[in-house]
């Protein structure tokens, strides 16, 4: 595991809480360079965060507070939106406030930049991260790669049945793995669908005669596709009445590998509420090369390079 995580998998390690214990371990910490976690509890009219470490407050100045503020690059909101969240950063001295109380002066800027230049920048393409969920819009979803360090999963990377906004894969706060899709001058694309099984894999889950859950994803003129997990669908007969986003309870007709295909007869529907749950990942390396979604015998051919 690198020792550049996403923010908030530090925060409640022993190790960080030892570090933030006293004045002592904090001045250790401070000569060791390491990176620590805490929680920002207020950023000032001059957008300077204040940070909670227990038994001594912090504060990460607005010119500190991300990689690209000192140069109009990156918008206040970045430093903003950490409030009550966690945040990391190094310790780069002392001073004291107007009650003459001691108050670390830290950096999340310099974390960030030894993220970048130690782990990001030496990352290539197919290796297999940790990432966790900062936001999300209507073209993808963004994660912290690193420090704060955000990365973009395009919705079509994020897994091989279709969704209309990547909430129906992920929530804010999530944790998730992904795979290092492009490296473009620095700014990285990162890939999810290939981490949750092949057709044959998912396939194997489910047997002809079963009647299962599944979401309609789409709706022809021939029948309506449905999900039956991220990464599998199947096609049920025509049905009057079925829309997109529904709730489905479908019978398995057939499952045909050659053709990657499963057949489905759509018993009913109910509406369709987002509760995504942490992902179930089937490769389990740290790096991967390529990958073949379809079956070895079938027809047509589905395959990540990286």
């Amino acid at each position: 595991m690198t020792d550049y995580l996403p923010e908030g998998r530090r925060i409640d390690t022993y190790e960080n809480l030892e570090q933030l214990s006293s004045l002592k371990s904090l001045n250790d910490a401070m000569r060791d360079g390491k990176i620590l976690e805490a929680r920002a509890t207020v950023c000032d009219q001059s957008h300077n965060l204040i940070v909670d470490q227990g038994f001594m407050k912090g504060i990460i100045r607005r010119e500190e507070g991300a990689i690209g503020i000192r140069e109009g690059k990156v918008r206040d909101i970045a430093v903003i939106s950490r409030v009550n969240r966690p945040v990391c950063f190094v310790v780069k001295g002392f001073t004291k406030d107007s009650k003459g109380n001691n108050i670390a002066v830290l950096s999340r800027e310099e974390a960030q930049l030894r993220c970048q230049k130690n782990y990001i920048s030496k990352l290539k393409t197919g290796d297999i991260i940790d990432a966790k969920i900062t936001h999300l819009e209507n073209f993808g979803a963004f994660a912290d790669i690193g420090c704060g360090i955000v990365a973009l999963i395009p919705i079509d990377s994020i897994s091989v049945s279709r969704i209309e906004h990547p909430r129906e894969r992920f929530s804010v706060g999530m944790n998730i793995k992904a795979i290092v899709k492009s490296i473009d001058g620095g700014r990285i694309s990162l890939s999810h669908k290939e981490l949750l099984g092949t057709w044959e894999e998912n396939a194997s889950k489910f047997t002809p005669g079963e009647t299962v859950a599944g979401i309609v994803r789409s709706v022809e003129s021939y029948g309506a596709f449905v999900e039956l997990c991220p990464n599998l669908a199947g096609l049920a007969e025509s049905k009057e009445g079925v829309k997109v986003g529904e709730q489905a309870s479908v019978f398995i007709k057939s499952i045909i590998p050659e053709r990657m295909k499963i057949k489905l007869i759509i018993i009913d529907t109910f509406k369709y509420e987002y509760n995504p749950k942490e992902p179930e990942y089937m490769y389990q390396g740290n790096h991967i090369d390529t990958f073949l979604y379809s079956p070895e015998n079938c027809d047509k051919t589905v395959i990540s390079t990286f």
